[in-house]
């Protein structure tokens, strides 16, 4: 496997910083690589080529024209699609499979979809001749066209890195933006393949332009704090979300986030069991757990409750193949979790540790997939994000508690409902306070439909319209008749 070494992409140009950092494989904790550590001058450099570029070239790109550019980016992502597959996975640790058959493939669909979307967006029109709506004299036609925010600064996690990137990077230039990006500092690999492809794509110098670095004090706070930026979208944590929004308050930049979430399960004894439990083995282990979808909290109606803990006990005991933590950091968290839990007095159902492989694994950031039961409502393993291959399961007695056992949160992120009773899923859905809600199923999407979570999880939404609505700003024309 391999990696492109990690390099800005300012103003049409790669190039990098005399300070770096080292990039760990998390595989075998071995250092792979350096990372060039962005400074405020190189931020400030990136801010000024986008907006450069807003006011030349870019700035004046027709959308059949933008969409042919991010048509370009998508079949350059499928050219190379083996080098952003390896890179993926040697950033992540991540299972081949998934880096090949979800990060990369939806990366490549971030930019179809989004070049399709700007064919056929209505113009919103309308006369002011109803009494009580009009205000002045005479008849008017009123209209509202959408023009560019501005410079967007995109800032993604390490979790999905590509994906997450490009769910961002396509909405913004296909709505003119000019962009400048920052991935993690864990994961920059796939970033800077981006960055190539689209510098093929021919699109002009600063329409995107990406810096690498850390976040605090560093790469992130100087482009989130930047008064040349006009609007921030992010995904990561919540509080780093908390920080971010401090930063954009100097300025009153608008903000799209993406925040964390502690994701509940409900599973009615109606429901298709082993649906339920492969749903929730997946919706719990993806990814080791280090999806922000991810399922933390189960609740299962009491009469299935014993069959069901065994049932995902041993089938979390048999997974193989599974990823490592993206740092020795998150590993250590991770696992300091697990021995909270059996503090607070869970019983380990199975995992709770660190596995042993006998080879080269062993250096790596590797925990358990692992299940746990008997914890009150008010423990902290219950109540704060762990975001590792973890969760609790908890029995209900009626659907009324399901419901208030879900809400029981400052995350609203994202639910799964498992049930044959439809007028119950039409009933429970609606009253989870997530911004999605999956029935008898998990992480089915499609781009055109809202997503975004509610409380700690973030603000506003993103997917197909209203992730063009966010990076665009209307302005109604009103025209006397």
């Amino acid at each position: 496997m391999g990696r492109s070494a990690p390099a800005h992409y300012v103003a049409g140009t790669f190039r990098t910083t005399g300070d770096t950092f080292p990039l760990i494989d998390p595989a075998d904790g071995s250092v792979a690589g350096r990372v060039p550590e962005a400074t405020r001058e190189i931020v400030d450099e990136a801010v000024r080529a986008a907006r450069a570029a807003l006011d030349g070239g870019w700035g004046a790109t027709p959308a059949e024209e933008r969409a042919a550019a991010l048509r370009r980016i998508a079949d350059g992502i499928q050219a190379r699609f083996d080098e952003f597959v390896d890179a993926e996975v040697a950033d992540t640790g991540k299972p081949r499979e998934l880096a090949a058959t979800v990060d990369i493939p939806r990366a490549i669909g971030n930019f179809r979809a989004y070049a399709d979307l700007l064919y056929g967006r209505p113009e919103r029109a309308y006369t002011t001749s109803v009494p009580g709506w009009s205000v002045g004299t005479g008849q008017a036609l009123n209209y509202s066209v959408r023009r560019p925010l501005g410079v967007v600064a995109i800032i993604s996690p390490w979790n999905l890195p590509l994906l997450l990137l490009t769910w961002k990077v396509a909405p913004a230039l296909a709505a003119g933006n000019a962009v400048v990006a920052k991935p993690s500092e864990e994961t920059p690999s796939t970033a800077t393949l981006l960055a190539s492809v689209i510098d093929q794509a021919g699109l002009p110098e600063g329409a995107f332009n990406l810096v690498h670095g850390h976040g605090s004090d560093a790469a992130g706070s100087f482009l989130t704090g930047h008064p040349g930026v006009d609007a921030i979208a992010f995904t990561g944590e919540s509080a780093t979300g908390s920080a971010i929004m401090r930063n954009a308050a100097a300025n009153v930049t608008p903000v799209s986030f993406e925040l964390g979430g502690k994701n509940p399960a409900l599973v009615f004894a109606d429901a298709d069991f082993e649906a339920a439990v492969d749903g929730t083995v997946r919706s719990a282990f993806t990814h080791s757990g280090q999806i922000c979808l991810c399922t933390e909290r189960v609740y299962v109606d009491r009469p299935i409750f014993e069959e069901f803990v065994a049932a995902l006990g041993e089938r979390a005991r048999k997974l193989d193949g599974y990823g490592p933590m993206i740092s020795a950091q998150h590993r250590d968290k991770v696992l300091s979790y697990y021995r909270l839990a059996v503090e607070e007095g869970a019983t380990v159902v199975a995992g709770g540790g660190a596995p042993s492989f006998g080879d080269g694994r062993d250096n790596g950031f590797y925990v358990e997939p692992t299940v746990l039961t008997g914890l009150p409502e008010t423990a902290r393993t219950v109540r704060e994000e762990v975001f590792g291959p973890v969760c609790h399961v908890a029995p209900f007695d009626t659907e009324e508690e399901a419901v208030a056992l879900a809400n029981d949160s400052v995350y609203g992120l994202a639910a799964t409902v498992w049930t044959r009773d439809l007028s119950r899923a039409h009933r429970v859905a609606p009253r989870v306070e997530t911004g999605i809600v999956w029935v008898n199923c998990w992480n089915l999407r499609d781009l055109r439909t809202p997503f975004g979570g509610v409380k700690a999880s973030g603000i506003g939404r993103e997917g197909g319209e209203y992730s063009l609505d966010f990076f665009s700003e209307p302005v109604n024309v009103c025209i006397q008749i």
